[in-house]
């Protein structure tokens, strides 16, 4: 069974979302939170499998909420995909960087929703290849400065190294099989040697390292 924890100000997207989740035999909403402090709250009491969390609320918004959630030891079995209105949000990349492992514009359709949650309880990105060419990009454009020194890549082989730079572009397991001339076992086994060594909550935050590292520009198409 997949525990979702519900975290938007909004009472009406939280009851559509709970009937939704809570029809289907593997899924079941186990809290929810209007403000980002108090989806934190729940995510420690309650330990849930993925937070469903909106990025403006009062109090704590989800980018703090997110990152508190990503940061806590305790809970690095959790799941955080941010819920945007993607036209007004700027916000998605800083999600990403701060721990989430995807997001989803809040008028999905019902099936992307349900695949999303049950992708994300499985320990995988909800970043498909498209995606996260051109949102990543455009947002990674838009975001703050990294600090320069936050990745050590020395850390990777040269083909980690290579694999880093092909998983910022979007290319998924089977495209960088492709790329490289190896297996998709041979490729999966790439990115989670670079997902340990560097760290990486999962392939959202290899995206956002690639990134930030320079070994991917926004705009650069895979």
């Amino acid at each position: 069974m997949i525990r979702v924890l519900l975290a938007d100000d909004q009472a009406l997207v939280r009851a559509g979302f709970r009937a939704l989740l809570d029809a289907q035999d593997d899924i079941k909403v186990v809290g929810e939170a209007g403000d980002g402090e108090d989806a934190v709250r729940l995510a420690r009491e309650l330990g849930p499998d993925v937070v469903l969390m909106d990025i403006r609320m009062p109090r704590v918004d989800g980018l703090l909420a997110t990152r508190r959630i990503a940061g806590d030891p305790a809970l690095a079995a959790v799941r955080v995909v941010v819920l945007t209105t993607f036209e007004l949000d700027e916000y998605v990349f800083e999600a990403l960087r701060s721990g989430a492992a995807g997001f989803l514009v809040k008028d999905t359709e019902p099936a992307d929703l349900l695949r999303a949650v049950r992708v994300a309880a499985a320990g995988d990105a909800l970043l498909s290849p498209g995606v996260t060419r051109r949102l990543i990009g455009e947002f990674a454009a838009r975001s703050k400065e990294p600090d320069g020194c936050a990745t050590d890549l020395s850390l990777l082989t040269e083909r980690e190294r290579e694999v880093l730079t092909l998983v910022g572009m979007g290319l998924s397991n089977e495209d960088i099989a492709r790329r490289l001339v190896v297996s998709p076992l041979t490729a999966k086994t790439h990115v989670s040697r670079a997902m340990v060594k560097l760290a990486a909550r999962d392939r959202a935050q290899l995206v956002v390292l690639a990134y930030e590292s320079g070994l991917v520009r926004p705009g650069w198409l895979g």
